[in-house]
């Protein structure tokens, strides 16, 4: 995945060396939160080398917004995703602009996220929090955020993708599924990492040999589940998988065939429930640390929900909680779950830099901060502020300076589904619980494919 843009430089933090390029000033634990700490004042563009590899990583809104153009910029695949690839093979996520079944799975799954699949998926979401719930009232103790936002995340995303039950909350371990697929992830996040160092193509092969019984195990069952499904015939059910299954292109009648199902699969399970567990987790964080914002919040959960701590909202509720979901929106500015997204021009084009961009070049588009870009967002562009997101502060706002869910037809499919689970589940959360959290926690984020509080805990106590 060479980037030499025809030898052109940008600018770069000091400290660069022969061979080992920018490699000494990285963390390779936290190298987004690393390339945000040296970009500095390098200004809307700047490069880093990790041994050969050369990464041009865009920093303003300006410059974000001009790579949004759809008419001169298309989606390129970043390391994450081809690290993502590696795993869950060409996926909506994964698949290079070119590939066929790309546009034949946009196609044939949109409607499975239309209005009224939307309320089909609503007791889904409502159950697995209630299994949460559950867990939560009959412990002691404080509770680990991140992790029980992504078991419950990763439940809602499986039974509504392929009516699957993992049993997280029901289960002394978790099921095999669940370690197999993150040791999967984990290998190709390790290879694609790996992409640019001396010997990378030998330690490739050694990391394949030790994770082919995960990846193995991960594609057998989910093989198993499609042809089980298959066999059922008639026996239809109104998930991602029965649509995939069963729905023809409405022109072309094509249908997609297994190993594009299970790709789809995968890529729905790993982006749809990492994204969304780490958008909670960071909005409860924040309404946790502001007590004037957490009394907001409350009274609006309060007032849509009525007295009863135990009350559900309604699939037409979700939308009223207009304050819920600047928090989200807040949360999602300060730290983009899925960080960063990758472009590259559909023919040569100057950007307004000055740079030659040809079809093979890309840039890395740095989410958190275009998100604190302060010609767009203000001094105080690092506060927690959910009001950002106002109507009155919203309008006139520069277009593309906001992109939590990529960009272009290339953008997440399931963006209504991940806000309308994420503001079903912080209602819920609110109108049942007293949040306390740990006052000297000081937020630290862990980087993987997502982005998700670290060792972030809080005691919950019914609310009265």
């Amino acid at each position: 995945m060479r980037n030499d843009w025809s030898g052109q430089t940008f600018p770069h933090p000091p400290g660069r060396r022969p061979v080992l390029g920018d490699v000494l000033g990285a963390d390779p634990a936290q190298p987004l939160q690393s390339t945000m700490r040296r970009a500095g004042d390098l200004g809307p563009i700047f490069e880093l080398h990790v041994f050969d590899q050369k990464f041009v990583f865009v920093s303003s809104a300006e410059l974000a917004a001009e790579l949004a153009d759809e008419s001169r910029f298309q989606k390129a695949l970043s390391p994450a995703l081809v690290a993502l690839r590696e795993f869950a093979g060409a996926g909506l996520f994964t698949a290079y602009n070119d590939e066929t079944d790309w546009a034949l799975a946009h196609d044939l799954l949109r409607p499975a996220f239309t209005r009224d699949s939307m309320r089909g998926y609503h007791p889904i979401m409502l159950a697995a929090a209630q299994e949460l719930f559950d867990s939560w009232d009959a412990g002691t103790g404080p509770v680990d955020v991140a992790a029980d936002m992504t078991r419950l995340t990763m439940e809602t995303i499986s039974r509504t993708a392929f009516s699957h039950d993992f049993g997280s909350f029901s289960r002394a371990e978790p099921h095999p599924f669940i370690p197999a697929m993150i040791a999967a992830l984990r290998a190709g996040q390790r290879k694609g990492s790996l992409n640019a160092m001396p010997g990378s193509a030998l330690m490739a092969r050694r990391i394949d040999k030790r994770n082919a019984h995960h990846q193995a195990y991960v594609d057998r069952l989910l093989d198993d589940i499609i042809a089980e499904r298959r066999a059922e015939g008639a026996a239809k059910k109104d998930d991602l998988l029965g649509i995939m299954l069963d729905t023809p292109h409405p022109q072309t009648g094509e249908k997609l065939d297994d190993l594009n199902i299970r790709h789809q699969i995968l890529t729905f399970l790993v982006a749809g429930h990492e994204t969304t567990s780490g958008a909670l987790s960071f909005a409860l964080y924040y309404l946790s640390r502001n007590p004037a914002l957490m009394a907001t919040a409350h009274e609006e959960v309060d007032r849509i929900l009525g007295p009863d701590r135990d009350a559900e909202p309604t699939f037409e509720q979700v939308p009223k909680f207009r304050y819920l979901r600047r928090v989200l929106d807040e949360g999602l500015r300060l730290w983009p779950t899925a960080p960063a997204f990758a472009r590259s021009p559909r023919a040569t084009t100057t950007l307004s830099t000055g740079h030659v961009m040809r079809p093979q070049d890309w840039a890395l588009v740095m989410l958190p901060m275009v998100h604190r870009d302060p010609a767009v967002w203000g001094p105080d562009a690092d506060e927690f502020d959910p009001d950002r997101f106002s109507p009155e502060r919203s309008r006139g706002r520069v277009a593309h300076s906001y992109k939590p869910f990529g960009t272009g037809e290339r953008s997440c499919i399931g963006r209504q589904f991940a806000l309308h689970e994420a503001i079903l589940v912080l209602a819920r959360v609110l109108r049942r619980y007293d949040l306390t959290p740990d006052p000297g926690y000081e937020l630290r984020i862990t980087e993987r494919l997502t982005l998700m509080p670290e060792g972030f805990q809080l005691w919950l106590n019914p609310r009265r």
